[in-house]
């Protein structure tokens, strides 16, 4: 088994009372999901729809799955009858989509909207114009089968941590400018999902509800499968 314990537990109080830890388990074998589940964690984060669905029917039915990848609106049906929430939302296309799979399953899913904060172009997300009009969106046809419940963004995999940390300012920034329009709407954000192995601690002193951590928990990423 490859579950670091001690790092898990160091995690755990370095959040308290501050974040939600989602264990990322992409790629990680059921044992080892069921090892950190008998350690009390139930949220765990997915980034490939068939991989989550095989997962979600093999393990417990009280762990909350988050999907953290980039998801194709062609997929929401596959996820949408269990999916707890799903981080990467960077369209009001794909939230109508969300919002009809899940009225077909009778319930609402929560959502967070991806920012786009990275020097980099490889990350996905909207910008803050881009955000601004999804708002719009949803005040002129709002869905009553979703909850947008947060802002979630990725920093620049970079070693400069005052760059880090002016991107996580931003993102808490625009998560309160946010907050005051989704209101209108009656959507109450809480969480603002940033920070993962890397940079959660920094995450955490700019205001992160939420983090994300795989490679502490788990060991490396197999990018072999």
């Amino acid at each position: 088994m490859s579950i670091n314990k001690e790092k898990y537990q160091s995690i755990l109080q370095e959040l308290t009372n501050k974040a939600t830890l989602v264990a990322v388990s992409k790629t990680k074998p059921i044992e080892d999901i069921q090892e950190l589940y008998n350690l009390g964690q139930r949220d765990f984060g997915e980034n490939y729809v068939q991989e989550l669905i095989d997962k979600e029917k093999a393990l417990p039915k009280d762990i909350n799955w988050h999907f953290i990848g980039h998801l194709q609106s062609n997929k929401v049906k596959f996820i949408a009858p269990f999916v707890y929430l799903i981080h990467g939302v960077d369209s009001f296309s794909l939230l109508k989509e969300i919002n009809k799979q899940a009225a077909k399953n009778n319930r609402k899913i929560n959502c967070l909207l991806q920012i786009y904060i990275a020097k980099e172009e490889t990350k996905f997300g909207l910008d803050e114009k881009e955000l601004m009009e999804v708002i719009d969106h949803l005040k002129k046809e709002p869905l009553n089968n979703i909850a947008v419940v947060g802002l979630m963004g990725m920093a620049s995999f970079s070693e400069d941590k005052n760059l880090i940390r002016s991107e996580f300012k931003h993102l808490k920034e625009l998560f309160n400018k946010t907050n005051a329009q989704l209101s209108i709407v009656n959507y109450q954000l809480s969480i603002v999902s940033m920070g993962m192995s890397g940079d959660y601690s920094i995450a955490i002193e700019e205001g992160a509800t939420m983090v994300r951590i795989g490679s502490l928990l788990f060991g490396e990423r197999n990018y072999s499968k």
